[in-house]
């Protein structure tokens, strides 16, 4: 599952790593959660590229309200294209939503302890994701939302969890951005299989402070791997 990530690189690493050009630099935070609204890529009317800050919790279109008790922060990959809340933005509205890394909560004896999932030389990698635009009522401003995408835990990381974010690769962002492209054929390697095999090769979990455990601390201490014996926190 996804509910902790990072997000520290700079606007040059955004534009060679994912192509997108013209962003604006996007504050660095270590420790981002529900609510808040994160960086994704998605493709705009021109057909290009465009960084956008959305806010993490999905809401439908079609939703009565702009808020909810339980915001949609995930959704399974394997129930997407037919789930009623997914299935335009499925179609329609993919994007590409940027980390450096997330955390996962591993069940110990001693209590929950967390760890950071990251690439071996830091650089940022991408969730496959959905956004969705609320049109507001009379006199409300638009709501533009977003999700992450989970698939089954692979390797490892099924030790720290039984879901994951889907980690797509770099061959991979093209057709997932692509809205033409729909049929489930096409769409199933990206969610599934070697593609999805490689995109998280590179990814490795260290065990980190829980001072991440609460929402208020950031700064890139949280991203440091930690002896089991310095783990004790509040």
């Amino acid at each position: 599952m996804c509910g902790r990530f990072a997000f520290c690189s700079t606007r040059d690493t955004v534009a060679a790593a994912f192509g997108v050009a013209g962003s604006a630099e996007v504050e660095p935070h270590y420790n981002i959660a529900p609510t808040q609204h994160i960086p994704v890529v998605r493709i705009d009317a021109g057909g290009q590229r465009r960084l956008a800050m959305l806010q993490w919790g999905f809401v439908p279109a079609w939703a009565k309200a702009r808020t909810a008790r339980s915001p949609l922060i995930n959704a399974r990959a394997e129930t997407l294209a037919d789930k009623p809340s997914f299935r335009a933005a499925f179609r329609q509205r993919r994007c590409l939503v940027l980390a450096n890394g997330w955390y996962e909560w591993q069940v110990t004896p001693g209590g929950k302890q967390p760890w950071y999932i990251r690439r071996d030389d830091g650089e940022p990698f991408a969730f496959a994701g959905l956004w969705e635009r609320w049109p507001g009522h009379p006199g409300e401003a638009p709501l533009e939302t977003c999700l992450i995408v989970t698939t089954a835990a692979s390797g490892e990381f099924s030790a720290l969890h039984e879901r994951m974010p889907l980690v797509l690769s770099p061959g991979a962002f093209g057709p997932w951005l692509d809205a033409q492209v729909t049929e489930r054929a096409r769409i199933a390697p990206l969610l599934g299989g070697e593609l999805a095999a490689a995109a998280v090769a590179g990814l490795r979990a260290v065990r980190v402070s829980r001072r991440v455990n609460d929402v208020r601390n950031d700064g890139p201490g949280l991203t440091e791997e930690v002896p089991p014996a310095v783990v004790r926190g509040p």
